[in-house]
């Protein structure tokens, strides 16, 4: 079995200070977490591919490490933590609305609701796409926005938010997710060409931001751009 993992995954964000131009999105949360002032449902919107799925992820992670760090983010040591590095964690529960948008799909997410974490302090809802849910689903999904339990936080991430209704966007903390800037693109293309021994002009980096969104921009260090680069180990042109 080979051991290659694609690169989009490979250097997907770990940690808030990870995540490439969402700062304020980050800070934000990190202020929450510093003062114990997390809200019960999150809204994260923006375009495609800024990063909203994973900073819920590392949001449900950090929320239930046992040993946060001084700057608030996940420990990585803890048995949560493990647990959720190897997609273990009966804590945090995912949703694509996008394939799962009915009732019945929201009635069983609620129906875990009813039971308390095993393990750690909360349990995380995650539901992407959750523009796509049905008006019935919306509606089947709202009392239990109202009225969760303490240990049950909601995270919602979504590209179309005006698509979603007002009683549940009323009762979410909302995000606005920007778009990647090409010079925060170049620059962070920049640190993964270091960390693979691959030496690329920045001009190289601009254009690939420039013409990439960013879960794309990756991919194509290692394959389009690829006449650009020398390895450093060669020194020779591929």
């Amino acid at each position: 079995m080979s051991n290659f993992i694609v690169s989009a995954r490979k250097y997907r964000p770990q940690r808030f200070q990870d995540v490439v131009g969402q700062q304020h999105v980050a800070g934000t949360l990190k202020n929450a977490l510093a003062t114990d002032h997390v809200a019960h449902a999150f809204l994260f919107t923006g375009p495609r591919g800024v990063g909203k799925t994973t900073c819920a992820r590392i949001l449900a992670k950090i929320l239930n490490c046992e040993n946060r760090t001084k700057d608030y983010e996940a420990c990585d040591t803890c048995a949560s933590c493990k647990s959720f590095n190897e997609n273990a964690s009966f804590n945090i529960i995912e949703l694509d609305a996008a394939s799962n948008n009915s009732v019945e799909h929201i009635r069983a997410l609620t129906e875990q609701v009813r039971f308390q974490p095993q393990q750690g302090r909360y349990k995380v809802f995650i539901i992407d796409e959750v523009h796509m849910l049905s008006n019935q689903a919306f509606n089947a999904f709202l009392k239990t926005l109202e009225e969760p339990p303490p240990y049950a936080i909601f995270i919602l991430a979504t590209t179309e938010k005006h698509k979603i209704i007002p009683t549940i966007l009323s009762r979410c903390q909302i995000f606005d997710f920007r778009r990647i800037t090409v010079a925060d693109m170049a620059l962070h293309l920049k640190g993964i060409c270091e960390k693979e021994g691959i030496e690329a002009e920045e001009d190289a980096l601009h254009i690939i931001g420039q013409r990439r969104t960013a879960p794309c921009a990756m991919p194509c260090l290692f394959s389009t751009a690829l006449p650009v680069f020398r390895v450093k180990k060669s020194g020779t042109a591929m």
